[in-house]
């Protein structure tokens, strides 16, 4: 939108907001030239700022151009509902700045005018964020938060596996069990070597398992045994004590990562009993207690958000990338894209391959056409995309039989791999 259409009694204020963690830089657009002003992070600051806005512009709309669409000055700006937010992407906003100066240059002040050029140019085609309302939100933060916790769990496992091939391998061939198990991790944080199992009597080994529900008493009396039997991969005090003390540690953290994954699950799960989407998104096969409430975010509240999925398949990095440039053309994945996004569709698809037919069938005619493991998972995804955008946009329940029931009448090729579910 050019400078001549905002012409009227009450134009629009432009603000582009260049952000980091401490200040911001801040370009005003309001008809004149550009003002630069640095906004410091802080509560206080941020709502002085918002109230000198109000008061200097009361009867204009204030239009907000920021390289983010969420992070502390996001979430403080969200208090003023009169402005309206207009997220960029940092690509968007980097092919911007060498359209206008190919010289590669770059800085905060320069950064905050372009983005509040390139909204005054190109309103049009943007679309102003509207959060999703505050149970959505809570949901989001939640599986984000959850899905963080359980990557941590899964790095300090790894890592407590790597420490215990050094010194310790017992636990992890005799007891076949998970490390993130109460079991294993009560073991190793009352027993953390080999010694110190071996010289423990064995009704006290007894009592520990029957406490872990471990009852059987053959099971006991062969592990006891195996226990007894076992040879110390090494003998070296210095190593042995000072990994003893870090496995220790290790499994503390992993046990109250363990605590706090099922409180954040536990949270979710009445939080989606309450969201007016849960039947709808708990219906489609595949999407259990953990990819529910990420659909759910996914799509979010607003029905307008999206006008086609094709939206949804390009903003989630689901869609490919063609190039064309005459006679030759590629395709390329998407990687500038929301990851967590991006991993919630094709983690969903993963799963619905699993219990939906025509999406296994689906899935087995790309590996038949020579797609990779992972290409396929994405070509489905790509897929149940269009699905879900259906369901979503209507509000239908999904139903298995009526889609192959329609595969059927329109004679899909996926027919053929139907009879590898029966």
């Amino acid at each position: 939108m050019s400078q001549q259409q905002f012409a009227s009694d009450n134009p629009p204020v432009i603000i582009g907001i260049d952000w980091a963690d401490r200040e911001h830089v801040v370009c005003l657009l309001d008809g004149r030239t550009p003002k630069l002003q640095v906004l410091v992070q802080d509560p206080a600051a941020i709502a002085e700022w918002l109230d000198e806005l109000r008061k200097k512009f009361p009867q204009q709309k204030i239009l907000v151009a920021i390289e983010q669409s969420r992070g502390a000055l996001v979430h403080a700006l969200q208090a003023a509902p009169e402005l309206e937010i207009y997220p960029i992407n940092p690509k968007q906003l980097a092919r911007y700045r060498e359209a206008i100066d190919p010289s590669g240059r770059k800085n905060d002040l320069r950064d905050a005018e372009l983005l509040a050029q390139f909204l005054l140019n190109h309103q049009q085609d943007l679309r102003a964020w509207k959060p999703d309302d505050e149970l959505t939100r809570k949901i989001g933060h939640l599986s984000q938060m959850r899905r963080k916790l359980v990557d941590d769990r899964k790095r300090l496992q790894l890592r407590l596996n790597s420490i215990l091939k050094l010194y310790f391998p017992l636990p992890l061939t005799l007891f076949k069990q998970s490390l993130i198990s109460k079991f294993i991790l009560a073991l190793l944080k009352r027993w953390p070597s080999l010694d110190a199992l071996k010289i423990t009597h064995p009704k006290i080994l007894r009592r520990f398992f029957a406490d872990h529900r471990i009852g059987n008493e053959d099971q006991q009396t062969q592990w006891i045994d195996d226990i007894r039997k076992a040879t110390p991969l090494t003998r070296d005090p210095a190593l042995v004590e000072t990994h003893a003390l870090l496995v220790q540690c290790l499994a503390r953290q992993i046990a109250e990562l363990n605590r706090a994954v099922h409180e954040f699950e536990e949270s979710l799960r009445q939080a989606v009993a309450q969201h007016p989407d849960q039947a709808l998104f708990r219906a489609i096969p595949g999407a259990g207690d953990a990819l529910v409430p990420r659909l759910i975010v996914a799509f979010g509240t607003d029905r307008d958000r999206y006008q086609s999925a094709e939206e949804i398949q390009s903003q989630s990095g689901i869609a490919p990338i063609t190039k064309r440039s005459g006679q030759s053309w590629s395709v390329f994945q998407r990687f500038f894209c929301p990851t967590f996004l991006k991993q919630t569709f094709h983690e969903f698809a993963d799963q619905a391959r699993k219990f939906s037919q025509w999406s296994k069938a689906f899935y087995d005619l790309k590996r038949d056409q020579g797609m990779k493991h992972q290409a396929a998972v994405r070509a489905l995804a790509f897929k149940w995309i269009r699905v879900l955008f259906r369901l979503w946009k209507s509000k239908l329940t999904y139903s298995e039989a009526t889609y192959i029931n329609q595969l059927r009448t329109t004679n899909s090729p996926l027919i053929t791999f139907l009879p590898k579910m029966t």
